[in-house]
């Protein structure tokens, strides 16, 4: 996968810690703060999907915080 920038960025974090960097927002759901980043599949990963492969999510630590996976929009093609 890949880090996408993020409409209504607030800021970027782990960049300090040695990471590339994760461009994130602030939002509410619920009256509960969360924070979204963006991904994008490359190519291999989309076929991948196509094809039935699972979506896995890897959290650094030993505590699972809850956690949401959706899907943004589609992007518009610019012709």
């Amino acid at each position: 996968m890949m880090i996408n920038a993020i409409e209504g960025c607030t800021r970027v974090i782990g960049k300090s810690q040695g990471y590339l960097g994760l461009p994130r927002r602030n939002g509410e759901i619920g009256g509960v703060l969360v924070m979204t980043s963006s991904w994008q599949p490359t190519p291999t990963e989309l076929a991948a999907l196509a094809e039935g492969a699972p979506i896995y999510v890897t959290l650094h630590g030993q505590a699972h915080p809850p956690i949401m996976v959706s899907i943004g929009p589609v992007p518009e093609v610019v012709a």
